[in-house]
């Protein structure tokens, strides 16, 4: 046993540790302000065109006696609190998404009076006049034990604002017994009166999974999602074939839809990126199962013909196994075009040159039985937020590069911003990287290491280099999952407390 210990001891002392650098970035820290209530997490944060942020915080439930609590506050160029407003929420009452534009932060919550209906608040925080005010946007009925909105797990985006803020647009399931029936409401972004409620994918079989939204200047909306087949049709076929995807077009007076063709490959979700007045979906594509991923697509549509103008599928570059695998076996995987597992995609960032990147993390759930004596025991569960993605596709859907982060972690830990031509991912790990044998970098946490906050550069040609913000013994710890990227500056704030405290870097 003395001997293990030993053997244990020597390896955490014959490591070989990367060569981070300081990052480019300049990085400042706000001044520490107290709330009288723990706070669980930040809903949103939007920094005005002034430099003035606003920041939505949440007071989660503890006991019988606590109230639930969101916090609306407003910080202006100095990061001083200037306006807090503490505003109960109803224990039945949940976040649901958030919209900014002109210095005006919309955050929606759905409340829960029973189980057949809903009730969508909205609350305005105006940043820049430091006012806030919570109106009721509409009523809804839904089936039992059906959302009104998509989860956050599904990373499905189910707001989106006009290119002129003239216009903001919510889509919304109803699926009930006899009909499946999936809305998309469009607002007045000014009044936040309605300006028209359109049914669509209306069927008494077939079902309806959306992806993600987009509103134009002329309130037109476009979903993209899923259409899994009737129950008759998927028995004629095998394996993930019981769906295809489709684009819907929704006016006031109309509702069409064009099919996205796959031949035969399968496709767990994509995003809308709009370039040039064209719509570019994009995402990841497997030849075995949704769940996979062999390499990227992009389809390009043409809205004023409202047709795919274009259909690529790409593999992925090797680059992307030699970043996570060992010489050796990244030449097999890249050989077999080995798929990957479990990357769902996060961010998608366009350029000036209208390049896009899609940013994508690997996440999945492991369990363990644990016995506890003579009466049974219980299951634990793991969540696994690991191995980075980054896919970067240029204004012809042509996939230029790929690259990948080699990470290890159990909590959200990252985010993403591009600056000054680079991409830049911001995630906490341990506070020396580890480098292996054929060059590689892991970024995890060792057993008994403290952490530091690192900032992953990557050029417009995907070089990468690895910059250290700061130890995060001593000083405090900030969540980039949280933070927001305005005025050419990213802004996170600090770990869960009482205390909060925001860093900029910019």
């Amino acid at each position: 046993m003395k001997k293990l210990f030993l053997l244990f001891m020597l390896s955490l002392f014959t490591i070989s540790y990367a060569q981070d650098t300081p990052t480019n970035l300049s990085v400042t820290e706000s001044e520490t302000f107290k709330y009288d209530k723990k706070i669980d997490g930040v809903l949103a944060m939007k920094t005005s065109q002034a430099g003035n942020t606003g920041v939505v915080l949440r007071h989660g439930k503890r006991n019988a006696f606590d109230k639930p609590y969101y916090f609306f506050d407003i910080f202006n160029t100095e990061f001083k609190q200037v306006f807090s407003e503490k505003v109960e929420i109803d224990k039945d009452e949940r976040y649901v998404g958030d919209i900014f534009y002109d210095g005006i932060l919309k955050v929606f919550t759905v409340y829960k009076p029973n189980r057949k209906e809903r009730t969508v608040f909205l609350h305005l925080l105006d940043i820049d006049s430091k006012t806030y005010k919570r109106i009721k946007l509409f009523d809804a009925k839904i089936q039992k034990k059906q959302s009104l909105f998509a989860s956050k797990r599904s990373h499905s985006t189910s707001f989106s604002v006009s290119p002129n803020r003239k216009y903001f647009a919510l889509a919304t399931d109803n699926v009930s017994k006899k009909m499946n029936d999936y809305n998309i409401r469009v607002f007045d972004n000014k009044t936040n009166t309605l300006v028209y409620n359109k049914s669509y994918q209306t069927d008494e079989e077939k079902t309806y999974e959306h992806n993600e939204l987009y509103v134009d200047d002329n309130a037109v909306v476009y979903s993209v999602g899923k259409r899994y087949l009737s129950k008759k049709q998927r028995k004629k076929l095998e394996g993930d074939s019981r769906y295809k995807f489709v684009l819907n077009k929704i006016t006031e007076n109309s509702a069409e839809a064009v099919d996205i063709t796959l031949d035969d490959k399968h496709i767990q979700s994509l995003t809308i990126s709009v370039i040039k007045d064209e719509l570019h979906l994009l995402g990841f594509y497997s030849e075995k199962n949704e769940n996979r991923l062999k390499g990227g697509c992009s389809f390009i549509i043409n809205t004023e013909n409202f047709n795919v103008k274009s259909k690529k599928f790409q593999k992925l570059p090797k680059q992307v196994y030699d970043d996570l695998y060992n010489n050796r076996a990244s030449e097999r995987k890249n050989k077999k075009d080995k798929e990957l597992n479990n990357f769902y995609i996060d961010h998608i960032i366009t350029d000036s040159s209208n390049n896009t990147f899609l940013v994508a993390e690997e996440f999945y759930v492991t369990s363990q039985y644990v016995q506890s004596g003579q009466f049974g025991g219980y299951w634990t569960y793991v969540y696994h937020y690991d191995d980075i993605l980054i896919l970067k596709f240029n204004s012809e859907g042509n996939l230029d590069w790929g690259r990948s982060i080699f990470k290890k972690s159990t909590s959200p830990s990252y985010n993403a911003f591009y600056k000054d031509d680079k991409l830049h991912v911001i995630l906490n790990s341990g506070k020396n990287l580890k480098e292996k044998k054929d060059g590689r970098i892991k970024v995890s946490k060792g057993l008994f290491e403290s952490t530091s906050l690192y900032d992953v550069e990557f050029t417009v040609d995907g070089k990468v280099q690895y910059n250290k913000i700061q130890d995060n013994r001593g000083n405090t710890k900030y969540i980039p999952y949280y933070g927001t990227y305005e005025l050419d500056r990213f802004i996170m704030p600090n770990d869960s407390g009482r205390k909060k405290q925001f860093i900029i870097l910019e």
